[in-house]
């Protein structure tokens, strides 16, 4: 299996011994800017050997090869985006065609093992649908193919197959998983994921940031499991998980067209002075001279600045028809226009908006 040092491939590693298996594990040094997962890695396996699993495990350097590569990951002169995991931007953080690289040299071990031992081998990876949207070597449809491929390519094919228990899960289904599979083998869940990096762009301590499109679905993952995430933070684990809900809600307001919920915005009940800008792209959108209190229980403004363009489209979701305003700038959902006997009232979800004072 590949063992990046990640929670994903630890929950893994853990599920695999929890079912009796015998687990090679290849690490990969490929010039990540997190390398610090690598060591987690070790500290996993030196952790599981004091409790009586020994686990053969090799770490592969492709630095030099991969470092010919584009990528948020391993280019010194491309920033790790922040937001939301399924965001435009995390494509950033794509490697080109990592997942086929490492793949096919889990294969020819796996393959060289399975002649050497006379033995079935499967390959394991700690894919999950979390990544599907932005990792396409991440889908099932890749790992059908790339499957077909190396059987292709290569005599006695059928002694190895894929193994990918997570494929149709997400980093939640793996945390649950793992509480199972470390109840069952004496281990403890706190130790085994503290010894673990998710974050992209930790610090130089190795703590998280809790910003990065990985750290946000980290942080959700635990949340969902009612679980404080073991692995230190550069903020408090009250401020990260905050970050990380405010950014799952950014993403459903403006991506998916949702709402907030009324009088729980930021800004609904907020007169300073200044400017608001949308929280996506930046762009200027409303001053505070136009905001009132409409008493809706979101913000509302009686107009748009000049040159913000807000795009106006025909909304006949839930049975109405409404005007739904959206950014020029990024196409965000910003909320919707109405036509009221005192004039117009652009009524936004704060979480669209960033305010700053004049």
């Amino acid at each position: 299996m590949a063992l990046s040092g990640g929670m994903d491939s630890t929950g893994l590693l853990i599920h695999l011994l929890a079912k009796g298996y015998t687990v090679s594990c290849i690490s990969y040094e490929y010039g990540q800017k997190h390398r610090i997962e690598l060591e987690r890695a070790v500290a996993n396996i030196e952790y599981l050997k004091d409790n009586g699993f020994n686990i053969e495990h090799k770490i592969a350097d492709l630095s030099s090869a991969m470092s010919l590569f584009h990528s948020a990951l391993t280019s010194d002169d491309v920033e790790i985006p922040e937001g939301h995991y399924e965001e435009e931007q995390m494509k950033a953080t794509v490697v080109p065609n990592r997942n086929a690289i490492f793949a096919s040299i889990l294969y020819g071990y796996a393959l060289s093992v399975a002649l050497r031992e006379n033995t079935d081998v499967e390959i394991a990876l700690g894919v999950h649908s979390g990544d599907h949207a932005i990792y396409p070597d991440c889908r099932p449809e890749f790992y059908e193919s790339i499957g077909n491929a190396f059987a292709v390519g290569n005599w006695d094919s059928e002694k190895v197959k894929f193994n990918l228990p997570y494929i149709d899960g997400d980093k939640e289904t793996i945390l649950r998983d793992a509480l199972i599979s470390c109840q069952k083998m004496n281990l403890d869940f706190d130790t085994v994921f503290a010894n673990t990096n998710t974050s992209y762009n930790p610090d130089k301590n190795g703590r998280a940031s809790g910003t990065s499109g990985a750290d946000i679905e980290r942080i959700l993952a635990f949340h969902a499991i009612g679980r404080k995430d073991p692995v230190e933070y550069v903020k408090p684990w009250n401020e990260v998980l905050t970050g990380a809900l405010k950014a799952q809600l950014r993403f459903h307001v403006m991506k998916e067209n949702g709402t907030e919920r009324p009088f729980t915005g930021e800004y609904d009940k907020h007169f300073d002075e200044g400017k608001y800008y949308c929280a996506d792209c930046d762009k200027l959108l409303f001053s505070s001279d136009a905001k009132f209190d409409s008493g809706c229980g979101w913000p509302a403004f009686s107009k748009e600045v000049e040159d913000a363009d807000i795009t106006q489209l025909k909304d006949t979701s839930y049975g109405m028809i409404r005007i739904e305003v959206r950014c020029s700038g990024c196409d965000s959902h910003l909320g919707h226009l109405f036509h009221e006997s005192k004039g117009p009232r652009y009524c936004i979800n704060s979480i669209c908006l960033n305010f700053r004072g004049d």
